[in-house]
């Protein structure tokens, strides 16, 4: 793990999840195919190196980034793909309030929620992939503030802070037809009570929206894979 930045990715093999919604009472499986996670939420230090920007609250080069609207996420993934000589992964129009995803670019991108879900369970079938306290900082243990990330244990495939500390943005609509354009955060953070950190929990919110216990983490393709997406 470097000093300062954050940007170890990890494999993600090919899976099937059933997500649900406790709103809707449905669920629904997806198949999901492999791909590339950052083990760490996305750092304040690695987004303003890629991005010249600081929109946190608290500061610190280990802490999450928060303070970061859905199409900040999308804006950092495009940037930082055009940095390491990668295609964008994502047409962005603003002004019509739409971004596109290219399902064949090798750039950075949200993870789907199908993708974030399967990734955060890492093969285990309970509500945690282990103990709260153990893995995810949260109301119960958090003394009202956002912490490093890596400072719990991660999943059993190399995921840290995936529960708890700040909520991660993902690509999907929630649910277009009730919510329009809000997107989908999975995860939990800094200030939930336990039940919200949990790997099937999901929350929405409009792309615009700005706080400071939701920030995100990247995810990659790997060529060749199936992509499975909703939106």
């Amino acid at each position: 793990m470097g000093e300062s930045v954050h940007d170890e990715m990890v494999a993600v093999p090919a899976g099937r999840v059933t997500l649900s919604d406790r709103r809707t009472e449905r669920s629904w499986a997806v198949e999901v195919g492999s791909f590339w996670m950052s083990a760490f939420p996305v750092t304040q230090a690695w987004y303003a190196e890629v991005t010249g920007e600081c929109p946190s609250s608290a500061r610190g080069d280990r802490l999450p980034v928060e303070g970061v609207s859905w199409w900040d996420a999308i804006r950092f993934c495009n940037a930082l793909s055009v940095r390491e000589g990668l295609t964008p992964s994502y047409e962005v129009r603003p002004g019509d309030g739409e971004a596109r995803w290219d399902t064949t670019a090798d750039g950075y991108r949200l993870p789907t929620e199908a993708e974030w879900e399967h990734a955060c369970r890492a093969g285990s079938t309970g509500p945690r992939y282990g103990p709260l306290d153990e893995i995810a900082w949260y109301r119960g243990n958090a003394d009202d503030r956002i912490h490093p990330v890596g400072g719990k244990q991660p999943n059993a495939w190399g995921l840290y802070d995936m529960l708890g500390n700040t909520w991660d943005w993902c690509w999907d609509l929630y649910d277009a037809e009730v919510y329009g354009t809000y997107r989908v955060l999975r995860g939990g953070g800094w200030s939930d009570e336990h039940w919200s950190c949990r790997a099937s929990v999901r929350r929405r919110s409009h792309p615009t929206f700005r706080i400071d216990d939701v920030g995100f983490r990247v995810a990659r393709s790997v060529p060749g894979a199936v992509r499975t997406m909703r939106a």
